[in-house]
């Protein structure tokens, strides 16, 4: 008979032995609990552990307990795994981890100013009735910002997107506050548009091009006596559309300028201005003399660069006395502009770089308009020498006339003007031998010393502003 040694037992061949201790013996790889059988071993978890399909890993029975499951609100068992859920009246976010109100408004910080709208797992902003959401989809304004605010506009308040400006009824202009109107001095006034009809315009912004020039004619009084208006259209010819003395009536005008046909080819801005100094302002198309001091200006409007020569004709238009407004919008070259425009710049040139801020531009060259028109009288007692000085032996100031002429016959300065004073209280001319005695006066040396500082001042400042012309011209050059 066989027998096994100690800690072994003999198996039922009778020959052969087993180890007592199975678990012992072998690399039986129980993750928790190896048990014995006959003639091998099982695998046992630990209580509330389950073994695992594999027959030797344990898992927990309550997979929640044992893991960081990171569940916002509730852990479920799920097999070997688990799921999160969320309470009542919130469901899973994205992460499936954490949970957010079905009403989502409720949750976040959403911004809107007035409501917020749930839409299915986003949301939306909306706005209480008399109210549009802005671009920033969050907050609110107001479909009437002139009623929900205090405009202060004197006469009418307009909304324009988030906010408003203010405007005159017809024959009025704004004031440098913005807010209040004043009526535009109706003085004489010669006045010729010069419009870009190029093809780089377009119809649609040439439709725009009218509508300014409509709403400049509304701020003046048209009439022979007041003011005369003429229209010339340019692209690679120019075309007048109505002379000086054509329409008397604003409603006559304004009709013609509706009516305009657009040229739409090339842009020859200094033909126009050649036809603008040598024709329109001639007296044979409805100018007024020369003599008569009356106001001569024109607005030119450009999209582009000119394909002729515009400095010769502005420069003689302006030297002739033509006050020149240069409105450029786009692709005008501001060179060409400053060229055009009269000075000083900052008053007779303007700019934008699209069509939409052609409204702000018609607001403010009509306030440059009706300053020129108040200002017209001023000009021409400047042009004719009218000054006034005070006498001594009087309380106020004395009005004294005087006229530049031909030769100045006062030795002791040896310039080539000549003054003839004429008593503002008699209006009588004093005689030439009078005049002569009374050329030297110290008060009379003292006036045209002034006028003089006062034209060598403007010279040395029109100079300067052409050496820096010419010095960025040859800096552009050198690159």
């Amino acid at each position: 008979m066989c027998k096994c040694h100690e800690n072994f037992i003999l198996k039922e061949d009778g020959k052969t032995c087993k180890y007592k201790d199975v678990c012992k013996s072998v690399n039986h790889g129980c993750e928790h609990i190896c048990v014995n059988t006959d003639d091998s071993y099982i695998c046992k978890c630990h209580d509330d552990f389950i073994l695992r399909e594999d027959g030797k890993t344990c898992r927990s029975k309550n997979i929640c307990k044992t893991v960081n499951h990171g569940c916002e609100h509730v852990c479920v068992p799920a097999g070997d795994s688990y799921t999160c859920q969320c309470h009542k009246g919130f469901i899973l976010r994205r992460d499936r981890k954490t949970c957010r109100n079905k009403d989502l408004c409720k949750s976040i910080d959403h911004g809107c100013e007035h409501l917020c709208i749930n839409n299915n797992n986003s949301y939306s902003c909306q706005c209480h009735e008399g109210f549009v959401l802005r671009q920033d989809g969050k907050t609110c304004r107001s479909k009437d910002v002139c009623k929900s605010v205090a405009h202060g506009c004197d006469h009418i308040c307009v909304n324009n997107d988030d906010s408003y400006i203010c405007k005159c009824q017809e024959g009025y202009v704004l004031k440098e506050d913005q807010k209040t109107c004043r009526r535009c001095t109706e003085g004489p006034v010669d006045l010729v548009f010069v419009i870009d009809g190029s093809k780089s315009l377009g119809e649609d912004n040439f439709e725009i091009v009218k509508q300014f020039v409509s709403g400049i004619l509304d701020t003046l009084e048209i009439s022979p006596k007041a003011a005369r208006v003429g229209l010339l259209q340019y692209s690679s010819e120019v075309r007048t559309e109505f002379t000086l003395r054509q329409f008397s009536t604003t409603k006559d005008m304004k009709k013609a300028v509706s009516q305009m046909k657009y040229m739409g080819r090339g842009s020859m801005t200094g033909l126009a201005l050649k036809q603008m100094f040598e024709r329109s302002f001639t007296e044979t198309e409805g100018a007024r003399p020369l003599s008569a001091n009356i106001p001569r200006i024109s607005i030119v409007f450009t999209d582009g660069r000119a394909q002729d020569e515009v400095s010769d004709w502005a420069a003689r238009a302006k030297r002739s006395g033509i006050i020149i407004y240069a409105i450029g919008i786009g692709k005008a070259i501001e060179e060409e502009l400053l060229e055009i425009a009269s000075e000083p710049s900052y008053k007779h040139l303007f700019y934008a770089e699209d069509f939409t801020a052609m409204e702000d531009i018609s607001e403010e060259l009509k306030v440059q308009i009706c300053e020129a028109l108040r200002n017209s009288a001023h000009r021409q007692h400047l042009s004719s020498g009218r000054l006034h000085r005070t006498n001594p032996q009087s309380s106020g100031p004395e009005s004294t006339t005087v006229e530049i002429t031909d030769v100045l016959a006062c030795p002791s300065l040896a310039i080539q003007h000549k003054y003839l004073f004429e008593d503002s209280h008699t209006h009588s001319t004093r005689t030439t031998a009078k005049t002569s005695k009374d050329q030297c006066k110290c008060e009379n040396l003292v006036t045209f010393q002034n006028y003089a500082t006062n034209e060598v001042r403007r010279l040395t400042q029109r100079l300067e502003e052409m050496t820096k012309r010419m010095e960025d011209l040859e800096n552009r050059l050198k690159y």
